[in-house]
């Protein structure tokens, strides 16, 4: 999917980044925690998925809160109250006189006070993975102490640059290279380092007990149960202090909503909003997945800095969209610089690649591919299955400008005439079984 068209709203002198996503029926202000870009969101494939599954039944409106992302730095610490003001100009901008309320961690802390404090304007209020208080104490006794809370910020500023605190946020994704490298690349471009710890210390600060009675709209309090930042007990805590909420716990190890279980999230959102529960087609297809990515692109990133490396990857990203279109790939996911693509045929899909190796030459960079034919879930554009981590780690054995393929695609391939050098049998990483890779001949085919 293509990245929305990113416009500003103006409060004072202050710039707010948003986008506008979908077109249903109802309004839904999403507000993330901590730091954002609405533009990098889009290249993480588990959170463009999030954000279609709440565009599929809402008009999403979406924005990164001052000082953060796309929106203009700042010289001081923003308020609480200066934020609501982002929301309310944001809701301005786009013509939205009444919204459902969608928060995560201390972004539903901004929910509530918007919520409570301008109730004609909320239709209703979503809190995930929430805090009313961020410090123990005596009476609220869970959270991290004061000295569990330095250790955070001491972990932030020591890991900045690299994926920091991910094991905190995304336990199930924090052994993940391509998720890690992405987490990475999105904290860098949505904030400074100082900038995300004077937030986090801001955050610390919060407490909005007394503000949770004063709540009168409909409330949808959600948390997964082994959330590892935000204890699930914060959610119940919520839930039991805010009149009339409906509360519902839901399995889980990962804070960020957009890791682990999404649809597990988002379908009792759909059905508190709509009244109704998700309708899902999914299909079973035999297809064959291409994954290919740029060899030392982290490298590369460093040493071209952000505006060189961004102009390399739009070049990187027409040259494999054209080849694609030449041989009837279906792109399903970019992810950073690697690319998720389906074919109905594996002749053409290696094809595809070989070309995609030849072509990007002109670029001074080589990429890798791997390439594995199974049967996959297809849930309108979402593809899903093992067939799809199959092909990942098959193209993990890839060296420079190489397409590793596994047997079932040669087998597949019989009588074309493409040669191929056997890699051996393998193990990929958490998938059962042994398999044999095998290497296109660096020739190409015919």
């Amino acid at each position: 999917m293509r990245v929305p068209v990113t416009r500003y709203a103006r409060v004072g002198e202050i710039s707010i980044a948003y986008q506008v996503v979908g077109d249903g029926p109802l309004d839904l202000v999403h507000i993330p925690s901590w730091i954002t870009n609405v533009e990098e969101n889009w290249n993480e494939p588990g959170y463009a998925r999030f954000l279609r599954r709440l565009a599929s039944f809402s008009r999403l409106i979406l924005f990164d809160k001052r000082g953060t992302g796309l929106s203009d730095r700042i010289s001081s610490t923003p308020t609480l109250e200066q934020r609501i003001e982002d929301v309310q100009a944001v809701m301005s901008a786009v013509g939205s006189e009444q919204a459902a309320l969608f928060g995560s961690t201390e972004g539903s802390a901004m929910c509530a006070l918007f919520a409570a404090t301008y109730p004609e304007r909320t239709r209703a209020l979503i809190m995930y993975g929430a805090y009313a208080k961020r410090i123990r104490s005596i009476d609220y006794p869970w959270g991290p102490n004061l000295q569990e809370r330095q250790a955070f910020y001491d972990a932030l500023m020591r890991e900045w640059g690299g994926p920091a605190v991910l094991g905190l946020l995304a336990r199930s994704a924090r052994d993940d290279d391509r998720f890690r490298q992405w987490w990475a690349g999105y904290l860098r471009r949505s904030s400074s380092p100082g900038a995300a710890l004077s937030l986090t210390k801001m955050n610390t600060d919060i407490d909005i007990r007394h503000v949770l009675p004063a709540i009168r709209v409909p409330t949808l309090v959600l948390h997964r149960t082994g959330d590892p930042l935000c204890p699930v007990e914060g959610g119940r805590y919520i839930a039991a202090h805010i009149p009339d909420s409906t509360y519902v716990e839901v399995p889980g190890i990962d804070h960020l909503p957009f890791v682990g279980d999404i649809d597990a999230l988002v379908d009792p959102v759909q059905e508190f909003l709509t009244g109704a529960p998700p309708a899902v087609e999914i299909d079973r297809v035999l297809t064959t997945i291409l994954v290919v990515d740029i060899v030392g692109s982290t490298r590369l990133a460093t040493e071209l800095g952000d505006h060189r490396w961004r102009s390399l990857l739009d070049m990187y990203r027409t040259i494999v969209r054209r080849e694609l279109d030449r041989y009837r790939g279906v792109e399903r996911n970019v992810i950073g610089d690697g690319f998720v693509a389906t074919f109905d045929g594996p002749a053409r899909a290696i094809y595809c690649a070989s070309e995609i190796v030849r072509a990007v030459r002109s670029l001074s960079i080589e990429v890798r591919a791997g390439l594995h034919t199974g049967e996959c879930i297809l849930s309108g554009e979402e593809l899903d299955g093992i067939a799809v981590h199959v092909a990942a780690r098959v193209s993990s054995f890839a060296s420079s400008s190489e397409i590793i393929v596994s047997s079932t695609v040669r087998d597949l391939v019989a009588g074309s005439n493409i040669v191929f050098t056997d890699r051996g049998r393998h193990t990929l990483g958490g998938i059962p079984g042994i398999w044999r890779l095998l290497a296109v001949d660096a020739g190409g085919p015919p």
